[in-house]
């Protein structure tokens, strides 16, 4: 039987153990154990990790892995897989372990992952480990005296395992076991020529071992040549290995390709490594063995595909030294099979060593005698400009556009021709060229569209390189030569954007008319770009059409948030509308129209996603708006606010959500803005919603910067007058609304309470009246909302240090203005400030008489109900009081105060008379009548119409004595 010989292709190789007494072996389904069954010896030690393990431990753990992966049903073999080879790659070396259940578990192992080979269960790295343990398990069971059949089969394993290593990238491990393949198989060569029997068979196995022996060493060759690639080993060592292939090749002539293949495999390598000298050793080794056998021999074209490599690396290593070599490498490689690419290399290799044009002319015409694409040859022209051979380059691309006539791809070069000439400063020349194919263009010379659309990318780029050096006149011939390849009535987005920019030449040469034309063809190619909506506001603003740029402007906006709204195939982004409309209010202010200016800055605002863009844009509109209430009315002032409002608003919540913004940069904005909702809120004084929304603006803002004392300072006044102007509206405010209005103050109330709190704790100013005004603005909203708590805020009052007489006097307003209703506590305030007024060194009369006409009118009685003598007696106090102001002031005492007092006096007497209550009567009447020697001009009328009625209220009062004297 023929021996098996080990291939390079990755093919699945089942293999057993030698039959009978033939010493042949060849492939099979499985590997049969042919194993003599001794009694297993004593336990022993192997050395693992450098440690000692005791053997029959090592293989019961070995055993019960392989078993777990023999009979396990789940696809997932990892974890098993790993524990298996961790194990058995900790043993150092292949040591002996003479137990018959180590090969038998190696082979089992071994035709386990020769089952896998079918489909993707498991990968290229597990099926190398498990080929590692199995190879690692076989030869640690080598008895002494290992047949041949034994050695056969650890060559097959070992090479199979060294192979399937260097699939998975991985040298390393695959050389120990490609050294012991190499090793074993020169064991059995020696065998087999040491031996005797049949010369024929005989011969026959040292041919098989022989081709065994090359492949092995080519891959051994390969696996010491990717060490050396990781600076891990030595090129020699790859170099003796392939010497000997060579070698072996008058014997094995068939694998003359295959080896000729390896070296040019390994000069690539090492030719991406950048070692060119070691790349060029081994592409002349493929091209000499390639010559060994030219009937096994790799195909001309593999030749020459050496043989171009090989130039090439002589060309990056140094040109200049090795350009003999180069040329001739590229000259043997077009010689044995002409291609473009050599063609083309033997054009760089000549430039790069300074040829002469005549040799360079010489392989340019090489290469159009070789009818080669016409792509190739503009790559050629390239090549030729690069290296600064104009002359020639030129000359080349006309007969490459002779040589191309008729063919429809000219036009790529006609562009090309074009580009060079505008690039080596030649534009005459080039507008002749394009003249000329505008002409061919219409008389049935038409370019391709690849060639039309590269060549308006060079009138364009021209165009726009005139426009930014601001020579408009030359722009605009450019972009004319562009639109002549348009026909009339064509519609496309590319000649809507041609016509954008031959307007804007228009207005640059102020050539308005001319301008308004094209932005009508613009419009009508694509009415739906920002880009054409941005030139109609252009020339809007040119000529002052305010209504116009609006709805320009609105255009803008709508299209930049329409998932429609497209330029050249690609979505605009809203940065692109964003930074049209800031340029379009830039272009408003420079022509001093601010409300078209506002207008643009505005849009910008609702669409652009830049927070630092946005903020930017909302200075401008908050400058632009208050510069125009400069000496203005107080009703412009207040229509300012409204607007002014949400312009804040949007500010604070950009300022709030920029997250990339620094402290300073945050800190910087708020309180711009801050300071502007302050000092408009000042200018507010008859609008207080609009004081009250632009105050609390300015105490938000103020939150987004770091707390010190003047911002708790600034933070504490926005609130207090932000409260203020809360209860100023409320006043003013139908009483459906001023619930919601007063429950709003107690919360700045309260919030400004917290802030002034955290400030008295860093001291405060005596003379700060904080306290007193959060008290008195408390007191207001919970008296009118009729609730209980106004009490304990009159006490709160109270009990401050130093409480002023007209702080409760307001209380005792405020208790008593409607909603509010809390006579008892507006009593007390009261009281209590009259006892202030009295102890003042000299007590103010006015004040005092002020304090005690408030309490005469709220105690008096005014229904028959009230008449109680408690009552009485407790205004009865208070007329004694007025009585005795009056009499030590008499100066500082209206006359209508003491008319005031006779009048109630004498009508609560009245109301008591007619109660027959006569005695109450008498001394109320009697009171009245005291009042009335204090009268001036009115003392005797009212002394005639009040003596009557008291005779008749005494009388009576003498007959209801003496009747009750009879009784």
């Amino acid at each position: 039987m023929k021996a098996h010989v080990f291939q390079s292709s990755r093919t699945f190789i089942l293999l057993t153990s030698p039959s009978g007494s033939s010493s042949s072996w060849t492939s099979f389904a499985v590997l049969q154990l042919s194993i003599k069954q001794t009694a297993p010896k004593s336990a022993s030690e192997v050395l693992y990790g450098g440690e000692t393990m005791n053997m029959e431990q090592f293989v019961s753990t070995v055993t019960c892995f392989i078993d777990n992966l023999l009979h396990k049903q789940s696809t997932d073999y990892d974890e098993v897989i790993e524990k298996l080879f961790s194990e058995v790659s900790g043993l150092k070396g292949f040591p002996k372990i003479p137990d018959p259940q180590l090969e038998e578990c190696a082979i089992q192992l071994w035709n386990w992952v020769v089952t896998k080979n079918v489909g993707s269960t498991i990968s290229t790295t597990q099926k190398a480990k498990v080929r590692h343990a199995a190879c690692t398990l076989l030869l640690c069971s080598e008895p002494e005296n290992p047949t041949e059949g034994v050695i056969r089969k650890q060559i097959l394993m070992a090479s199979k395992t060294g192979r399937t290593w260097l699939d998975c990238k991985n040298p390393q491990m695959a050389d120990n076991f490609l050294r012991f393949a190499v090793k074993s198989l020169e064991t059995l060569y020696g065998q087999l020529t040491s031996r005797g029997g049949a010369a024929s068979d005989n011969a026959s196995s040292k041919d098989d071992v022989e081709k065994d022996l090359l492949r092995v060493l080519s891959c051994q060759a390969e696996s010491v040549s990717s060490l050396q690639a990781l600076s891990q080993g030595s090129n020699q060592e790859a170099v003796v290995c392939m010497q000997r292939c060579k070698d072996m090749l008058l014997r094995v002539p068939k694998d003359t390709a295959y080896l000729s293949l390896m070296c040019y495999n390994f000069g690539i390598e090492t030719y991406d490594l950048k070692k060119f000298e070691e790349s060029a050793f081994w592409l002349r080794q493929s091209c000499e063995i390639g010559k060994m056998n030219v009937k096994y021999a790799p195909g001309l074209e593999v030749q020459a595909k050496v043989l171009r490599l090989l130039a090439i690396v002589y060309l990056e290593w140094d040109c200049q030294r090795f350009q003999e070599k180069a040329l001739n490498a590229v000259s043997l490689a077009n010689k044995e099979c002409v291609s473009a690419s050599g063609l083309y290399l033997k054009i760089r290799i000549l430039l790069r060593c300074g040829a002469s044009d005549d040799h360079i002319r010489a392989g340019l015409n090489e290469m159009l005698e070789s009818k080669v694409s016409l792509e190739l040859c503009l790559s050629t022209v390239r090549l030729l400009m690069s290296e600064d051979r104009e002359t020639l380059g030129f000359e080349y691309l006309k007969r490459v556009c002779q040589h191309f006539e008729a063919f429809p791809e000219l036009g790529t070069a006609l562009v090309l021709h074009i580009e060079l000439l505008l690039q080596k400063g030649k534009e005459l020349l080039g507008k002749q060229k394009i003249e000329d194919v505008i002409t061919g263009h219409y008389t049935g010379k038409q370019l391709s569209p690849q060639a039309l659309t590269g060549l308006h990318v060079l009138l364009w780029d021209k165009a726009s390189k005139h426009f930014e050096a601001r020579n408009h006149s030359e722009a605009l011939q450019w972009y004319n030569y562009s639109l002549s390849f348009y026909k009339a009535g064509q519609m496309e987005p590319n000649l809507a954007k041609l016509q954008r920019n031959r307007a804007s030449c228009f207005l640059q040469l102020k050539q308005l008319d001319k301008a308004k034309e094209a932005i009508k063809e613009a419009e009508r190619s694509d009415p739906d770009s920002i880009f054409t909506q941005f030139s109609v506001y252009k020339i809007a603003v040119l000529e002052n059409n305010v209504e116009k740029a609006a709805e320009a402007v609105r255009a803008i906006g709508l299209l930049s948030r329409s998932p429609a709204a497209r330029e050249d195939g690609l979505l605009v982004s809203e940065n692109a509308a964003s930074q049209l409309l800031s340029l379009a209010a830039q272009i408003a202010l420079e022509n001093e129209q601010h409300e078209t200016a506002m207008k643009a800055l505005e849009s910008l605002c609702e669409i652009s996603e830049d927070g630092t863009q946005v903020l930017t844009a909302l200075r401008c509109l908050v400058r632009l708006l208050l510069s125009t209430i400069e000496g203005s009315s107080d009703e412009m002032r207040n229509g300012t606010a409204d607007v002014l409002l949400p312009y804040l608003r949007m500010a604070l919540q950009k300022v709030s959500r920029q997250c990339h913004m620094t402290v300073e940069q945050r800190t910087e904005e708020a309180n711009w803005f801050r300071k502007i909702a302050w000092n408009s809120a000042l200018q507010c004084k008859s609008r207080p919603d609009r004081m009250r929304d632009l105050f609390m603006l300015s105490y938000q803002l103020s939150l987004l910067c770091p707390p010190d004392r003047t911002l708790l300072m600034s933070q504490k006044t926005c609130l207090l007058l932000a409260a203020a102007a809360l209860l100023h509206l409320c006043r003013k405010s139908p009483p459906s609304d001023q619930a919601e209005q007063l429950t709003q103050a107690l919360e700045y109330i309260q919030i400004c309470g917290e802030v002034w709190r955290t400030l008295k704790a860093t001291g405060s100013s005596p003379m700060d009246r904080t306290d007193t005004l959060l008290l008195l603005y408390e007191f207001e909203a919970r008296a009118k909302l009729n609730d209980p708590k106004a009490e304990a805020v009159l006490e709160s009052v109270l009990e401050l240090e130093n409480v002023e007489t007209k702080v409760l006097e307001t209380i005792a307003a405020l208790a008593m203005e409607r909603p509010a209703h809390f006579p008892l506590l507006c009593k007390k305030a009261l009281r209590v400030a009259l006892s202030l007024h009295k102890k003042q060194p000299q007590p103010d009369p006015a004040s005092c008489s002020k304090c005690v006409h408030s309490l005469i009118q709220l105690s008096l009685p005014s229904g028959v109900s009230e008449m109680e003598a408690r009552v009485l007696e407790e205004v009865w106090d208070y007329y004694e009081e007025a009585l005795s102001i009056r009499t030590t002031a008499p100066e500082n005492f209206p006359e209508t105060e003491t008319l005031w007092l006779l009048t109630r006096a004498w009508n609560t007497g009245v109301l008591l008379y007619s109660l027959a209550q006569y005695h109450e009567a008498e001394r109320w009447c009697g009171l009245a009548m005291s009042f009335i020697r204090h009268l001036t001009s009115l003392q005797e009328s009212y002394q005639t119409q009040m003596s009557g009625l008291y005779s008749e209220i005494l009388d009576r009062l003498d007959r209801a004595k003496r009747n009750l004297l009879e009784e």
